[in-house]
């Protein structure tokens, strides 16, 4: 015997299952093995000698294709189809580089007959793994059975779009699908969040030899039975799945029995199977499935447990992205109808972005399904044809620049409002704040005093109920900060201060209420109304304040967060019939470098601007508080994206407005101002004895000041709790108060607007000393016309508060009936004094 022929009985002897043959049955075989290799990647031979070979692998792997097993050192192949004397396909690759031995299968028979001691000892074994081989079928058969109604066939389509967030979804997914650890999906409905739970489960080393199957949460019985199988051997999910992936849809609807047992699967990776009445609680058992739960908000008790969160952004977010999704649907939906596919108009597209989507792609799907069915062979999908329903910010919007092409052209000139502000007004208020100073100190002798106290007044508080806060546009307070800010920026070359945006959101506003209040004391207590010089300095205080601020932050941070003026025309601006606003959809999707709150060269059809002086995007506005019309938006845009839209009055407070406590109080300041304004009347009318004394003066203009507010607070501690719902916070009704605090200032003031307005020509000659040998024209309303007006001024605020009120609470009339009750009794009391 050889060297070699010993060598390679003992190894297979040692190595194979051949070693349970005879000495010298097996060295017959030996004696006849043939010596080859296999690179890596090549093929076994399948019919060598036009027959089935037996072979044995001495080093190296081989894989199976179909079958997805693996060979190591020792195997014998084929030995099988000589057992049963049938041929079996299989079809072997190299994993690696690999040395075999064959036998021929006619010298491999003749063996079989020579010592028939070969098939005796491998028939057993034969019968052993068919039963093994029958049992693990009826085990895959089983689970197939089990799994059936969840599986998870395929992943619907990728990550759609070029986005930011679109990018970040895809890393997410790439990162959560390299490993078993849970995985928590959140997000809005309608976002396809399973086809997400999907991608990361088909895109893991796991997917090829292993299942996925999704189980509703809200179709578990209480007992979780479906999953965990019971202690009797019924297998549940978890069993059959092995190192699949189950996904929990809706784990939010999970019940409440069922949380520490999906805890402890999430967290240690065990269960418990279903124990029958009776029985022993059984063992938990290890499961190796990867979990991914789905829900639409996060959930307090569950949410920590989990090792990888992803939020899914909502499509309104994602407003670039919405091109791919219609052309993919596109695609799609034409494929099935066997039709071409039709192209997309630019305006169309913008209609999309401009829409919020609450119900996220599955509604865009809905939508592009709905135009394919519309277009009736036309080959473009215009606006007209797919039109989503619109969000609240979009219903009931007129937009003012579409429908008048020349009223944009005018606000985008350079006439709105620079020209006029440095032309006209710039000049206009230093010789205004000069002749109260110079000139007459009464009302009915300087003209300066009429125009401020008779006009200014009236036309701005009417103002509010139709533009807002565009008295801000051109205010001289502000006109005066920006030439100080940019005479001091060439004196002293420096950067100015950005905005301490936080503090001044926090304290800002109680600033300017505080700022408010003393000047209100101070024109009652000093008669500013008619007292020339003393209004003359309540115009130089306010305008050092913006200039003084100019100086040292950039842009109009007096404006914004300091000004009493600027507070109150930020608030009643809530009320305007008119809004600025901008597509959201097209700023998102489009917009890359926000010029119109941030400055910046001239790009398209957009000017060369300095960006929003208030710091704002108008796509980010939800009220009328923060913008003061003065069109550098709309001037900078190159979208068309920027919108001044015609609206129901006050809407914003009733869909998207922001509360604010410092707001609040300043709204049920200037209620009381009413009061304090009419202070004369209202000693006469409830025959108080007269203020005498300076300090009882004050005492009781702080008392008026301040302490009516108390009646809307102690009505709404008389509203009932709803027995569905919460209550409405009192900061949040109390906006309801708003219109009739507008419509009682203004009632105030009809007295000086109709009453002494009209006189202010016949004034000039007087400020001035002037004798002229003719009169100049006066126009005074009738005092019963006024006192009408006054009277349904207050009329309205009381009905229009009232409805305000309802639509913010969303309780019945009768349960607020305190607070409607407070609203009727403050009214009745400014009739009293004012009409």
């Amino acid at each position: 015997m050889t060297d070699r022929l010993s060598h390679l009985l003992s190894w297979l002897r040692q190595r194979t299952e051949l070693g349970q043959l005879a000495p010298e049955i097996l060295e017959a075989i030996a004696s006849q093995l043939i010596e080859f290799s296999l690179t890596k990647g090549e093929s076994l031979p399948k019919d060598r000698d036009k027959g089935t070979d037996l072979y044995i692998l001495g080093q190296g792997q081989l894989e199976s294709g179909a079958r997805k097993f693996c060979l190591l050192p020792g195997a014998i192949i084929n030995l099988e189809a000589f057992m049963i004397d049938t041929p079996l396909e299989q079809d072997l690759v190299a994993l690696t580089d690999c040395q075999l031995w064959y036998l021929p299968g006619q010298k491999m028979r003749q063996l079989l007959q020579d010592y028939p001691q070969i098939t005796q000892a491998f028939s057993q074994q034969l019968v052993q793994e068919l039963r093994e081989l029958n049992a693990q079928l009826f085990f895959e058969q089983e689970k197939q059975k089990i799994l059936r109604p969840y599986l998870v066939p395929a992943a619907k389509r990728a990550i759609m779009g070029k986005s930011r967030y679109a990018q970040k979804l895809r890393e997410q997914i790439k990162t959560v699908s390299t490993d078993q650890k849970p995985v928590l999906l959140f997000g809005e409905p309608g976002l396809e969040k399973d086809n997400t739970a999907a991608l990361i489960h088909f895109g893991s080393a796991q997917a090829q030899r292993s299942a996925m199957v999704k189980v509703n949460c809200a179709l578990l019985s209480a007992s979780g039975q479906e999953l965990f199988g019971t202690n009797q051997g019924k297998s549940g999910i978890l069993e059959a799945l092995g190192q699949g992936t189950l996904l929990l849809n809706n784990i939010q609807e999970l019940h409440p029995q069922l949380l520490p047992a999906i805890a402890n699967l999430i967290c240690e990776g065990i269960y418990q199977p279903v124990a029958t009445v009776g029985e022993a609680e059984p063992t938990f058992r290890h499961s190796q499935a990867k979990v991914i739960a789905i829900a639409e908000n996060i959930i307090p008790k569950l949410t920590p447990l989990f090792a990888n969160t992803i939020k899914i952004p909502p499509l309104r977010v994602r407003k670039a992205d919405i091109e791919d999704y219609v052309d993919y649907y596109l695609s799609i939906i034409c494929r099935s109808k066997g039709i071409k596919v039709p192209t997309l108009a630019p305006e169309a597209l913008r209609r999309l972005q401009a829409y919020d989507f609450p119900n996220n792609v599955r509604e865009l799907n809905n939508l592009v399904e709905r135009a394919v069915t519309q277009l009736q062979g036309e080959k473009v999908i215009t606006e007209e044809i797919i039109w989503p329903s619109q969000s609240k910010k979009q219903l009931f919007r007129l937009n003012l620049l579409n429908r008048y092409p020349k009223f944009r052209q005018f606000l985008r000139s350079a006439w709105w409002p620079d020209r006029l502000n440095y032309g006209f007004t710039i000049f206009a208020f230093p010789l205004i704040v000069a002749i109260l100073f110079l000139g007459p100190q009464t009302r009915d002798q300087n003209f300066a005093l009429n125009l401020f106290w008779a006009w200014w007044w009236p036309l701005v508080l009417l103002g509010f109920l139709f533009v807002g806060r565009l008295w801000c546009a051109v205010c001289p307070f502000m006109i005066y900060g920006e030439i100080t800010q940019k005479l001091s920026l060439w004196l002293w070359p420096r950067k100015l201060k950005k905005w301490p945006r936080q503090t001044a959101e926090n304290w800002g506003g109680w600033f300017l209420f505080a700022l408010f209040a003393l000047i209100l004391l101070w024109e009652e207590l000093w008669d500013l109304e008619n007292t020339a010089y003393l209004s003359a300095w309540l115009l130089l205080l306010i305008t050092g304040g913006a200039m003084v601020c100019s100086v040292i932050f950039e842009q109009r941070f007096w404006c914004r967060y300091l000004c009493p003026i600027g507070g109150m025309n930020g608030m009643f601006a809530k009320l305007a019939i008119t809004e600025l606003r901008a597509q959201q959809g097209t700023c998102s999707a489009e917009c890359t470098t926000y010029q119109c709150y941030k400055g910046g060269p001239a790009k398209g059809e957009g000017q060369a601007t300095e960006g929003c002086p208030l710091g704002t995007h108008p796509a980010q506005l939800t009220d009328n508080r923060d913008c003061v019309l003065c069109m550098t938006c709309l001037k900078a845009c190159p979208h068309r994206s920027v919108e001044f839209n015609l609206r129901p009055p006050a809407i914003a407070i009733v869909t998207t407005h922001t509360v604010r406590p410092y707001e609040v109080a300043l709204l049920l300041l200037l209620l009381n101002s009413v009061l304090l304004r009419r202070l004369p009347e209202f000693i006469q009318v409830w025959n108080l004895p007269p203020v005498g004394t300076f300090i009882n003066h004050g005492l009781l203009s702080l008392g008026l000041l301040f302490l009516p507010a108390l009646l809307p607070l102690i009505a709404y501690f008389l509203i009932p709790t709803p027995k569905v719902g919460q209550k409405i916070p009192f900061i949040n009704l109390a906006y309801g108060l708003l219109p009739l605090t507008l419509t009682a200032n203004l009632a105030h003031y009809l007295n000086l607007g109709l009453g002494e307005a009209g006189q202010v020509l016949t004034l000039v000659p007087k400020t001035f000393h002037w004798s002229l040998p003719f009169d100049l024209p006066m126009l005074v309303a009738d005092p019963a016309a006024i006192a009408f007006l006054q009277g349904m001024l207050l009329l309205a605020g009381v009905l229009w508060s009232i409805f305000l009120s309802q639509q913010l609470s969303k309780q019945s009339f009768f349960s607020l009936l305190p607070h409607h009750g407070t609203v009727v009794g403050l009214m009745l009391i400014f009739w009293t004094v004012i009409v």
